[in-house]
């Protein structure tokens, strides 16, 4: 097994449902930090959603006031084969953010 640390960025530019991060196959990952900044001159609603593989999905919910940023999750997320993480955002273009995260792969690996 390989672990690889990485950090991604994003920037919802639309309202629309976003996908942010997928895990792919032979891989899980653990997320340490969502941290998402508003560059508005109001609090702007974020929905986010950790997607699994059989359709189901968990919901988190949070307002992000005015020219600031804060961790969306507060404690470490983990995400498994295939899951995918989306976002949506009432204001376009005003929210980025970036994902810090291990990679746990088992690619190459005996057995």
């Amino acid at each position: 097994m390989t672990i690889e640390y990485k950090s991604d960025i994003f920037r919802l530019a639309t309202t629309n449902l976003t996908t942010t991060l997928t895990v792919n196959a032979t891989t899980r990952v653990i997320i340490k930090e969502i941290g998402i900044a508003n560059k508005h001159n109001n609090t702007v609603e974020c929905d986010f959603f950790l997607n699994k593989v059989n359709g189901s999905a968990v919901f988190f919910h949070i307002k992000i006031p005015s020219n600031t940023h804060d961790n969306a999750i507060h404690n470490t997320l983990i995400m498994e084969e295939n899951d995918y993480l989306t976002f949506q955002v009432a204001t376009a273009a005003v929210i980025s953010g970036q994902i810090s995260y291990a990679v746990l792969s088992r690619k190459n690996q005996n057995g």
